[in-house]
């Protein structure tokens, strides 16, 4: 086999387009593997909808990546058939003072898989050894592979929300689906806020054991301790401030937002904070599959072939879906 199969940003703001291209051959100290199953995250629909700078196509999107590898460069200690993860943080300098405080999340040179480094949706990709993550073994591919960014930084920002008790999940979708579960588990109540008319979203969170559901333009059941935006709706920033109670914390999930309107200092005020999350570390990645191999999370894919990565991202788009799109080339 000399080729593979790929979907490819040729253009931003435009479909995906299928292409025939020569089977990557990895360098030194990567990996390529044979993806078994691409999830399909928001932060795509940044990329290949241009809402991320400096876009530079072709690219193939995808970073949610579950596969075996096929092939080794010279230095990779990885074995073939070996079974990894392949998530969003693909490459950092490892010299900055960010890298060398345990903070390589906020690398200024930092490259990340589906943005500048080619990624999953496709039959094959690269990735240097150093960044690819053990799964769980419990989990098939089309499982684990949602854990790799929805997973990831939805327990990031549910450690950057403390520890309080009553907690606002705003947007219900893959990542908030799983981090609903283990707040749970930690013995958490969890409100979750869904958009305005979507029942199927409300009913989903209360399957899966959430003590309210209901639109994020209503006010909670009950004051909040700490609330998490998922959706990348910058009006949700003043809301969920008005929705903690004094010294609670909002925080920022995604990668991009739309603009934050004004709002009064008498909602920040009373010790309330609002902070981001940005992008993961390899201890991240560590810790949480750790934990994920621990719980029995219940975790919802709808596939796709790969050359349907197009409508995946349209359904994902229009709000059509519940939990996370999985591409299974």
């Amino acid at each position: 086999m000399s080729d593979m199969r790929a979907m490819v940003l040729r253009a931003t703001g435009q479909p995906l387009v299928a292409e025939q291209r020569p089977l990557p051959v990895p360098g030194r100290g990567q990996a390529r593997v044979r993806v078994h199953a691409c999830a399909v995250c928001r932060t795509d629909l940044h990329v290949v909808d241009g809402e991320l700078p400096d876009v530079r196509p072709p690219i193939i999107p995808g970073h949610e990546i579950a596969g075996v590898v096929d092939a080794v460069g010279p230095g990779c200690r990885l074995g073939a058939g070996a079974r990894v993860g392949i998530p969003w943080l693909g490459w950092t300098c490892g010299e900055c003072d960010y890298c060398r405080s345990g903070r390589e999340n906020l690398c200024d040179a930092a490259r990340f898989t589906g943005y500048q480094i080619d990624g999953g949706y496709a039959e094959y990709t690269l990735a240097d050894e150093r960044y690819c993550l053990p799964l769980p073994d419990a989990l098939d591919d089309a499982h684990a592979a949602p854990l790799l960014c929805a997973g990831l930084i939805g327990h990031r920002a549910l450690r950057a929300a403390g520890p309080g008790k009553r907690l606002g999940l705003y947007g219900f979708g893959a990542a908030a689906h799983l981090i609903a579960q283990i707040a749970l588990h930690e013995g958490r109540e969890i409100a979750a806020f869904t958009r305005p008319g979507d029942q199927a979203a409300a009913d989903f969170a209360r399957a899966l054991g959430v003590q309210w559901a209901g639109p994020s333009t209503g006010p909670p059941p009950w004051p909040l301790d700490a609330a998490i935006i998922f959706a990348p709706v910058g009006a949700l920033v003043p809301t969920a401030l008005r929705a903690v109670r004094k010294g609670g914390r909002v925080v920022c999930a995604g990668i991009h937002m739309s603009p934050i309107p004004e709002f009064p200092y008498q909602w920040l005020w009373g010790e309330r904070e609002l902070v981001s999350v940005a992008n993961l570390t390899r201890a991240d990645g560590v810790e949480f599959m750790r934990l994920a191999a621990t719980l029995p999370l219940r975790i919802e894919v709808t596939p796709y072939a790969l050359g349907d990565a197009q409508r995946a991202l349209d359904d994902l788009r229009a709000g059509r879906l519940q939990g996370a799109a999985v591409l299974q080339p």
